[in-house]
């Protein structure tokens, strides 16, 4: 007899789908020994850290040489044969199994991205099975308390992710003060369009960044907050901590001049003058969050910002840590950060995804699920958030499909399931 706890997987198929930025990424479906099928896909990073899990792309002419007809062959050969030939009785052998099988550091062989699709493919899977949810399920697996989190609202965009001159890759908008996730996403939006008339009337017109935050033709950060600041109040809400506090993702990895020196609207600042700045800043404006303020291989310049600003600011790894147990361990040694952006795609499953989580949470560092910059409709992280109860998500805009498919799952959750609590989990800075 089949044991009905386990999880059987009789069919396995890929293909390749475009992610929002045009370019193809790997989507799968599972069927299932009922029937069931499940269905995932992968998402992918513009702004990319030395040490994630790699992706494993085609080459030669075709989408200037992203294609992934090689993922997808991973997919439905080697990682299917593996699927296939046994019950799977928890996430962790499966996740193992296809690590051992690509037999690299960094996924490099089969791909992270046709690894990570299958991963959070059979998640679904184990919570089909487990007759639940996938938030339930993991919160059951962890043993986390769930909680809805608290979103960041990308609206700003620059670096990488814009064309425009500003550095800082990312100013967003965080309702901490929201009562639910409903009311949160509703000022999101309307601090979104608020921004928009504001772009409007003084830009005439702005493009839109990878992660639909508009990218208007600024250099200067402080120029930035103030507009975003502005169009906060422009709703009739408060720009605060405790209220409707901003984020910022310098990604100082795209304006690092190499040896502890970053350019600034062409201005050339070392790592003490850095940490003054961003001093200034938190001075100035309602910041709770900076994430990435330093180059991922400067260790110094984190310690030097962690020393002088760890007690007033969350200090967020992601190049830094690449949702790596390791690395993270060694920062919360080091005292590099106070917290870590988890993303599946930069480790490559969702075991390491989760493990991750617990490493940070044994050294007291708070943790933020995220998007990536080239994304799909996948939805995933939102039950990924709440299951684990971190308390804070970013997605980008609220607008476009892919990010909003993130916000309208957490919304979707919290009217399935009331009685899950909003917010930062306890002891977040700011």
């Amino acid at each position: 007899m089949p044991d009905d706890s386990k999880v059987t997987v009789s069919a396995v198929a890929a293909r390749h789908i475009l992610d929002s930025r045009g370019y193809p990424t790997v989507a799968v479906r599972l069927t299932l020994g009922d029937g069931t099928t499940v269905d995932a896909s992968a998402p992918a990073g513009a702004s990319t850290g030395e040490f994630e899990a790699v992706e494993l792309r085609d080459g030669g002419d075709a989408f200037s040489g992203r294609g992934v007809h090689k993922a997808v062959a991973s997919v439905t050969g080697e990682l299917a044969e593996v699927l296939t030939s046994r019950p799977w009785a928890t996430l962790h052998d499966l996740d193992a199994a296809m690590i051992d099988l690509d037999g690299t550091e960094n996924l490099a062989r089969l791909g992270a991205n046709a690894v990570v699709a299958v991963s959070i493919a059979a998640t679904r899977a184990f919570a089909h099975v487990a007759g639940t949810s996938v938030h339930a399920w993991l919160s059951r697996l962890t043993g986390s308390a769930e909680r809805l989190p608290v979103p960041h609202f990308n609206v700003l965009n620059g670096g990488a992710h814009a064309a425009n001159p500003l550095d800082f890759q990312e100013f967003m908008v965080a309702p901490v003060g929201a009562a639910s996730e409903d009311e949160a996403v509703r000022m999101g939006a309307e601090i979104y369009h608020a921004l928009a008339a504001r772009v409007k009337q003084s830009f005439g017109t702005a493009g839109l960044g990878d992660e639909g935050g508009f990218a208007p033709d600024l250099a200067n950060p402080h120029e930035a907050l103030d507009l975003l600041v502005a169009a906060i109040g422009d709703t009739g809400l408060t720009a605060a901590v405790d209220q409707v506090a901003i984020a910022i993702d310098p990604a100082a990895n795209g304006f690092s001049q190499g040896e502890g020196r970053y350019r600034i609207d062409g201005t050339v600042l070392d790592r003490g003058q850095l940490v003054e700045y961003y001093e200034r800043l938190l001075d100035a404006y309602p910041l709770r969050s900076v994430e990435d303020g330093f180059a991922e291989d400067d260790y110094e310049g984190w310690r030097l910002m962690f020393d002088a600003t760890c007690h007033r600011v969350q200090l967020v790894g992601d190049d830094l840590y690449v949702t790596d147990a390791r690395r993270i361990e060694e920062g919360a040694l080091r005292g590099w950060s106070n917290a870590v952006l988890i993303k599946p795609n930069q480790i490559g499953t969702v075991t390491g995804t989760l493990d991750a989580i617990a490493v940070a949470r044994e050294r007291n560092m708070r943790c933020m699920v995220s998007h990536r910059s080239g994304e799909t409709t996948d939805d995933f992280i939102a039950d990924l958030a709440v299951g684990t109860g971190v308390g804070q998500i970013k997605s980008g805009a609220p607008a476009r499909g892919e990010r909003v498919a993130k916000y309208n799952r957490l919304t979707e959750i919290e009217a399935d399931c009331p009685g899950i609590p909003y917010g930062l989990t306890e002891g977040t800075a700011r």
